[in-house]
């Protein structure tokens, strides 16, 4: 019998070239294929909810696979992480309904992006690999009421890199907000779907409003100009994660639910385990 497995994932991606194959380079979705295939003992296809880019980590990306395996859901997630290296954990394994793609189907994304905000890096060595370190001063409430823009159905075209294979630049973002957390700046962003780069650029951004280089309405004007060279510089990748991607119930039948309000506390557990198997 087919069954169709859904998988919430967290990796460390600084030493992958993003999620999706690509020959010649390392990526996330081949370790896992391979590992689900060596424990389905059948060919497996992998698919994934989001194409995290280079050194960009997740907490919670979800992917699914079909197989004919009878194995229970909690011994295959075992099986398959035992099979995968340190910095690729599986976090859950569910059956879902047939018709459920990760892909296909994801009604919103949440992306964080974190800053370490010092004059010294994080102590811990590992913690460095998930933040941007980022020395000067920053406004966060100047950043907050920029990120305000963001929110809404617009073009994000001068938010987005070259090589942005879409054909319109048109996108939803539900939620985008600044605070912070300790020594830590947190840019949640919440959208329906994203540019290439798009959430980095909108970090470079208002990295600039927070620092007092440009003012608050300049996100808009930006915005509003659709050209990229108007926007900041690309915030380096390591500062971005993956953190959780929200889908229609019905499709996920008895499944256990890592969206909405379930996903942070999901999420940052996950995330802890993950920093200290890589430390």
């Amino acid at each position: 019998m087919l069954r169709n497995i859904r998988l919430v994932i967290a990796y460390d991606g600084t030493e992958y070239h993003g999620w999706q194959k690509q020959p010649g380079w390392s990526t996330v979705q081949e370790m896992v294929e391979r590992a689900a295939r060596r424990v389905a003992r059948h060919q497996v296809t992998i698919t994934g909810a989001g194409r995290t880019d280079a050194g960009v980590h997740a907490a919670g990306q979800v992917a699914n696979f079909l197989t004919t395996s009878v194995m229970p859901c909690e011994k295959l997630r075992h099986a398959i992480g035992s099979r995968l290296p340190k910095d690729i954990s599986v976090i859950s394994a569910d059956e879902v309904a047939l018709e459920f793609r990760a892909t296909r189907d994801a009604l919103s994304k949440l992306y964080r992006y974190v800053i370490f905000h010092g004059a010294h890096r994080p102590v811990e060595q590992h913690r460095q690999r998930f933040v941007y370190h980022f020395w000067n001063p920053l406004d966060v409430e100047r950043m907050n009421a920029g990120a305000r823009y963001f929110i809404g159905q617009h073009d994000f075209a001068a938010y987005a890199s070259k090589g942005s294979p879409r054909e319109s630049t048109v996108r939803t973002v539900l939620r985008a907000e600044v605070s912070t957390c300790y020594n830590e700046i947190r840019i949640d962003v919440v959208g329906t779907g994203f540019l290439y780069h798009q959430v980095r650029n909108m970090v470079g951004t208002l990295i600039e409003v927070g620092r007092g280089h440009w003012p608050v309405e300049r996100v808009g004007e930006i915005l509003a100009s659709k050209d990229r060279s108007n926007a900041g510089p690309t915030a380096p990748a390591r500062g971005l994660s993956l953190q959780w991607v929200c889908y229609p119930p019905y499709l996920l039948k008895g499944a256990v639910p890592v969206q909405g309000h379930d996903a942070p506390r999901v999420v940052d557990s996950a995330s802890s385990a993950l920093m200290d198997t890589t430390s």
